[in-house]
C-alpha cells in the first residue's frame, strides 16, 4: 500500500504518517511548514519530506490513498492533481475509520477530557494485556506514538473531536468514526469560528449519538445537564445508555482516594473532573471485558495525560502545575481541583486567551466566574495573537469584565507577567516561613515562549 500526506506536519497528520509507516506501508508527504516535535518525529522514521512545499509531479496514479490534512485548501495544488487523476482522497478521520472498521471501536467525545479519558482506557488495556490500536491528541507516558494501527488488535480507541474533518469536508471528525462504544464527557459552546451558536454547537453531539452503531452503547456524563439533556431525548431502541457521575472518593493528605466496593484506591490524579473521567474508563473498559478489580489495579499507576494538570515542579509547600485548559468549563474544573487537592494553600491561577473563540467578543462572556476559586486570578493575551486571527482588539477593562472578577490582573506582556510572578512569590516567601503556594499554568499555547520549568525553578527556589 502506498499512501501520500497532504499536510504531513500536522500534530494528528504525522503521527498517522507514522503509523502507517510502522505498519509497512510505503508513506509519502508534503508540506509548506512542519516544526517540531512533527518535524524531529517524522524525520526519525524517513518521513520528512525532501523539500518544503507543494509539487504536484508527487501525486501519481500508483498511490493507492492520498489522505488529506486540515492545513491545506481547496485549491492546494496537490489536492487537485489527486482529483483530477481520480485518486481515492481520505480526510484522516476517514482514514481512520478504514483502519478500523472491522474493529470495535471506542469514542470518547465531549467539550473536555476527551484525552485524559483516551488516556486511561489505555492505560489500563496495556495492563490488562488486551492489544488495541488508538488515536490520541497527546504524548502518552509508555505508548511510543499518539496513533497506532495494527492488523491484529481487536479494538480502537479514538479520542473524537468535533473540530471540521478537512478543507473539502466540513463534518466534525467524530461523526465519520460510527463507534461501538460512546462516550461523551460534556457539553459546553467552543469552536465558535466553526458553531456559531451554542445550539449549532451541541447539536453535533445530538447527531453523533445517531451515528453510534446498532446495539452500541452510550457512556455519558450525567452530571453534565446539557449531555443528560441530549442523551435522554435520543429514542433509539438499539443503543444502551448508561450514565455515570463522581464516584465516592475523599482527600487526604494532598492524596485522592477512591471509596470503591473493591477496597480504598490511592490514585496520582485528582479532581472532580479527572474522577469523572475516570469513571467513564472504567465502564468503556468493563464493555471491553476488564473487570473492576483489574481497572483499579492498573488506574492506581496512572499520572494524567501530557499538559493535563501535569505536575512540573513541586516542593514539601509547593507546587507549579500546567495544564491544557483554555475554554470555560476546563478553567473551572481545573482551579476547583487545585483548590480541593490543596486546601491549605494559596492558588495563583494564570490563563492564557489562545483559542479563537476565547479571543472572540461574541465568546468571552462565557468565562464570568470561571476563576472565582484562585485566591490570586490572572488573565494573559497577547495583541498579536488577535492581528493574526483577524480579530478586533481587545482591552484590559473588556477582560476584567468577561470574566466578572474585580480580583483579577490582566496582563497583554508576558514578560512583565513573569517579573511579577516573581515579585509576589518573593513575597510571599518573606511574609511566610513556608511558601504554601501553588502555581497553575492554563493555556493550549505557552504564554508566547515562557519556559514552565525553568519558571518553577526560580519561583520555588529551587
Amino acid at each position: 500500500m502506498k499512501a501520500h500526506f497532504i499536510a504531513i506536519g500536522g500534530s494528528a497528520m504525522h503521527n498517522l504518517a507514522i503509523a502507517l509507516h510502522l505498519k509497512g506501508y510505503r508513506v509519502t508527504g508534503s508540506d509548506d511548514e512542519i516544526f517540531d516535535p512533527a518535524r524531529s518525529r517524522l524525520e526519525r522514521y524517513g518521513l520528512l519530506p525532501p523539500t518544503i512545499g507543494w509539487d504536484p509531479a508527487r501525486i501519481t496514479s500508483d498511490l493507492d490513498a492520498v489522505v488529506l490534512g486540515m492545513h491545506a485548501r481547496k485549491d492546494n495544488p496537490e489536492l487537485l492533481r489527486a482529483q483530477e487523476l481520480g485518486l481515492k482522497i481520505y480526510s484522516y478521520p476517514e482514514y481512520l475509520y478504514e483502519q478500523s472498521k472491522d474493529k470495535t471501536r471506542v469514542v470518547i467525545g465531549g467539550s473536555h477530557g476527551k484525552t485524559t479519558t483516551t488516556a486511561m482506557i489505555l492505560h489500563v488495556l496495556q495492563r490488562a494485556g488486551i492489544d488495541a490500536d488508538y488515536m490520541v491528541g497527546a504524548q502518552l507516558e509508555g505508548f511510543e506514538v499518539m496513533v497506532k494501527l495494527s492488523q491484529e488488535a481487536k479494538v480502537m480507541v479514538i479520542e473524537g473531536d468535533e473540530y471540521l474533518t478537512s478543507p473539502i469536508d466540513p463534518r466534525p471528525k467524530f461523526h465519520l468514526y460510527r463507534p461501538n462504544i460512546a462516550i461523551m464527557t460534556g457539553i459546553e459552546w467552543d469552536h465558535i469560528n466553526v458553531f456559531p451558536t451554542f445550539e449549532i454547537y451541541k447539536e453535533q453531539f445530538a447527531k453523533f449519538i445517531d451515528l453510534i452503531e446498532p446495539n452500541g452503547t452510550l457512556i455519558y456524563c450525567d452530571d453534565d445537564k446539557e449531555v443528560r439533556s441530549v442523551a435522554q431525548s435520543n429514542n433509539r431502541r438499539n443503543l444502551i445508555k448508561l450514565p455515570y457521575n463522581v464516584p465516592a472518593h475523599h482527600v487526604e493528605q494532598e492524596t485522592t482516594y477512591l471509596d470503591a466496593p473493591e477496597g480504598t484506591i490511592p490514585l496520582k490524579i485528582f479532581g472532580r473532573h479527572n474522577l469523572l473521567n475516570l469513571t467513564a474508563a472504567r465502564m468503556a473498559c468493563n464493555s471491553l471485558g476488564v473487570t473492576n478489580e483489574q481497572f483499579y489495579n492498573a488506574i492506581r499507576s496512572f499520572k494524567g495525560a501530557s499538559k493535563r494538570l501535569e505536575l512540573v515542579e513541586q516542593t514539601p509547600h509547593a507546587a507549579v502545575y500546567k495544564d491544557f485548559a483554555h475554554a470555560p468549563s476546563k478553567l473551572r474544573a481545573t482551579v476547583a481541583a487545585m483548590k480541593d487537592q490543596y486546601p491549605g494553600r494559596r492558588l495563583v491561577a494564570c490563563m492564557e486567551l489562545h483559542t479563537f473563540s476565547s479571543l472572540t467578543d461574541a465568546f468571552l462572556t462565557q468565562y464570568a466566574g470561571s476563576m472565582d476559586r484562585a485566591d490570586v486570578p490572572i488573565v494573559y493575551f497577547n495583541p498579536h495573537a488577535l492581528e493574526h486571527k483577524k480579530l478586533p482588539p481587545l482591552s484590559a477593562d473588556h477582560v476584567l469584565k468577561a470574566f466578572n472578577n474585580p480580583n483579577i490582573k490582566v496582563y497583554n506582556d508576558s514578560h512583565l507577567l513573569v517579573d511579577d510572578l516573581h515579585k509576589l512569590f518573593a513575597n510571599y516567601r518573606k511574609e511566610e516561613r513556608s511558601l504554601n503556594t501553588n502555581l497553575l499554568l492554563m493555556s493550549s499555547g505557552n504564554f508566547d515562549g515562557v519556559d514552565f520549568a525553568q519558571l518553577a525553578h526560580e519561583l520555588l527556589n529551587i
